[in-house]
């Protein structure tokens, strides 16, 4: 029922999100020439896939967490879109490929030993990873490996179509911060 909501619910945003996905995506050729961010992520069963956002930072930035991304690598569009998480449109290709889903532990890199082993360990990797999570709507970022784990954890084992739904409603209402990205 999760993947049949996934697909429809993404189906339905790639449809009427498609002229603000456009817009976007021009606005993203003046700020950094290159509007689409591809990166490797850990998804499903520890297996590699690739993520696309729309670029936020500079063309050769660093690819580490974001917690750990310095903040003026980040543009003054990148910060319109990484606050109003315009950055995450992208991301529906993701879900309708099944790499991902619409809810589910935020995926990470492969550069993030403790988190993959924090995540391993409460076998987190059971699930597509999702664009968003309980984590994201409580505030938790990528800083926190134990603790963004076990809210992992909870939210999958507690996940049914009424708190999906929520899961959703709660981050289309702006809850959570986002990752945190340290100043100079």
């Amino acid at each position: 029922m999760i993947r049949f909501l996934d697909v429809m619910i993404s189906l339905i945003g790639v449809f009427f999100l498609f002229p603000l996905f456009i817009l976007l995506f021009i606005m993203g050729l003046f700020d950094t020439g290159s509007p689409l961010f591809f990166q490797e992520r850990v998804g499903k069963n520890e297996k590699a896939f690739i993520l696309v956002k729309f670029r936020t930072m500079k063309k050769n930035s660093t690819s580490v967490a974001t917690h750990l991304m310095n903040i003026n690598a980040v543009t003054r569009f990148g910060h319109f879109l990484r606050k109003s998480k315009l950055d995450e449109l992208p991301q529906l290709w993701n879900v309708l490929r099944g790499d991902m889903s619409l809810v589910g532990p935020r995926p990470g890199l492969f550069n993030q030993p403790e988190l993959i082993s924090e995540r391993r360990a409460c076998g987190v990797y059971s699930v597509r990873p999702g664009i968003t999570g309980l984590s994201q709507i409580s505030g938790i970022d990528m800083s926190t490996p134990c603790l963004i784990a076990k809210t992992d954890k909870r939210m999958i084992d507690e996940l049914t179509l009424v708190s999906y739904v929520g899961i959703l409603f709660k981050t289309l209402m702006g809850a959570g911060s986002g990752d945190r990205i340290k100043a100079d």
